[in-house]
């Protein structure tokens, strides 16, 4: 299995859409073939070295994530993020 981990840090209008954010990502649940699941949310600390949001998904494997970073479930999804992010950062890992 592979885990597909991303860090967002949020412009202002990203700040201000969390609810819609979060709603995005959990709408790809059940639609791509190989995406297991899918946890997302804000960051509640607020550390010097956090971030504002983080994305976790869960694939099969490799195949699957390659899968679905073209699968049109998540196309809409990764372009509004790029609408209220100023970074991001992500690593992949198989367990």
């Amino acid at each position: 299995m592979l885990k597909h981990v991303v860090f967002y840090r949020l412009n202002e209008k990203g700040f201000a859409n969390i609810g819609k954010i979060t709603e995005n990502f959990l709408s790809m649940r059940g639609k791509i073939d190989g995406l297991l699941s899918v946890e997302c949310g804000a960051d509640v600390l607020h550390d010097a070295r956090s971030f504002d949001y983080a994305l976790i998904c869960t694939f099969t494997d490799v195949a699957a994530l390659k899968t679905y970073k073209t699968h049109p479930a998540h196309i809409p999804v990764k372009e509004y993020m790029h609408t209220v992010i100023t970074e991001s950062k992500s690593c992949d890992f198989e367990f």
